[in-house]
């Protein structure tokens, strides 16, 4: 009976070491293992705009759908550039930057006041919308594995706007606004073998603070493909959702606008 128990632990032993040895390896992808991580390629989003410029001479201006009442493109292709630092095995600083520069020409069929200028019905208008954002974050990772990492982060969207309304009959009015808006943000990023990583990321902001006044959203996913050692391709999409009221000097900015779309871009990383 010994010699029956003996040789049943015997074999149990030796299966659970098989078993152990034949296990597949952690992977070890380079999104989640080198120091420094670099993408540059293109963002396609879709937008939409509404933006009204209230004065104190005037009062409370006309809110304004960019792409429908001016005829400003929806959808247009744009560059789109990013880097990561890693400090030791739980910190991290990134950034991201994306611009977006519209026109629009088109013949209005309402009044609309802009600021202190209004233009008359069937007046041809032309516009200017000119948006970048700039994402600057410092993250640290509270759960990290050779193939896993779960982290939150502080930050800033730094939101730059140029607007402008003009035409040859009324003359036209610009306002510019640069909003550092403070995020904070969740993050992940999962190796699923040596080649391929999917990550995601999610950034919140929403308060009032000196003359900034609403909330941003803003969503990231990615699918990673490693096939060289320091380069690599990525697909994924972002989406930003800002609705915003900006004050300077007697004039007050409100914003609202959504983009959405897929990226594409070629990452270099050691």
């Amino acid at each position: 009976m010994k010699q029956v128990k003996r040789t049943f632990l015997s074999i149990a032993f030796t299966s659970i070491a098989a078993a152990a040895s034949a296990q597949e390896p952690i992977p070890d992808h380079a999104a989640l293992r080198d120091r420094f991580y670099f993408t540059l390629g293109a963002f396609f989003p879709r937008t939409t705009t509404s933006a009204q410029l209230d004065s104190s001479r005037l009062g409370v201006g006309a809110s304004i759908d960019f792409e429908n009442a001016l005829d400003m493109q929806s959808a247009k292709t744009v560059p789109l550039a990013s880097g990561r630092m890693r400090f030791g095995e739980r910190w991290r600083v990134e950034a991201e930057w994306f611009e977006l520069n519209r026109n629009g020409d088109k013949q209005i069929d309402r009044n609309i006041q802009w600021g202190d200028v209004v233009f008359p019905v069937n007046t041809r208008v032309l516009s200017k919308f000119d948006f970048s954002d700039l994402r600057i974050s410092g993250g640290y990772s509270f759960f990290r594995t050779k193939d896993k990492e779960l982290g939150v982060g502080f930050g800033f969207h730094v939101a730059a706007y140029d607007v402008s309304l003009s035409s040859n009959a009324t003359g036209g009015e610009s306002q510019n606004v640069t909003a550092p808006l403070p995020v904070g943000s969740i993050y992940g990023q999962f190796a699923l073998t040596e080649r391929w990583a999917v990550s995601g990321r999610m950034d919140r902001f929403s308060l009032s603070y000196g003359k900034f006044d609403g909330s941003l959203t803003a969503l990231g996913l990615d699918l990673m493909y490693q096939p060289f050692r320091n380069v690599g391709f990525g697909l994924g999409s972002r989406s930003l959702y800002i609705s915003m009221d900006a004050q300077q000097n007697d004039r007050t900015l409100k914003f609202r606008q959504t983009f959405q779309g897929p990226v594409l871009y070629m990452n270099a990383s050691f």
